[in-house]
């Protein structure tokens, strides 16, 4: 048997978020995104050394930030079904807005939030 280069249910690219409070941000990602959590591996002191969260169809992987492994900041693209609706439900989530979603001129309609450890997050709905 040949193992597969991609796990079912994955794509090639996943991103993976080092973060302070990794527990706050799965929450997060759930009120905000209706992530759905697939997996937590805790720490013997309770914090997330690995976990993965379905949003839509892609997989998001994250860690507590650690002395070995620093804090990193990303930034992500999602598409959504409506980018004014989803928007508003992060920021009631909890995220600060970094821009209220506006038409731009690649032909999406663009917002962008942060969440509790500072990853932004910008939504896009394609406008044609």
């Amino acid at each position: 048997m040949t193992a597969k280069s991609i796990p079912a249910g994955y794509h090639t690219i996943t991103p993976y978020l080092v973060s302070p409070g990794a527990a706050r941000v799965i929450d997060f990602l759930k009120a905000a995104f209706g992530a759905q959590e697939l997996q937590r591996d805790a720490r013997p002191n309770g914090t997330i050394r690995h976990a993965e969260v379905k949003i839509g169809d892609s997989v998001v992987m994250l860690g507590e930030a650690t002395e070995e492994w620093p804090p990193m900041p990303a930034m992500l693209y999602v598409y959504v079904e409506d980018v004014d609706r989803v928007y508003r439900q992060a920021i009631e989530a909890g995220a600060t807005s970094l821009r209220e979603p506006a038409d731009q001129p690649s032909g999406d309609r663009v917002g962008g939030v942060a969440d509790p450890a500072g990853n932004q997050w910008w939504l896009a709905t394609p406008m044609g």
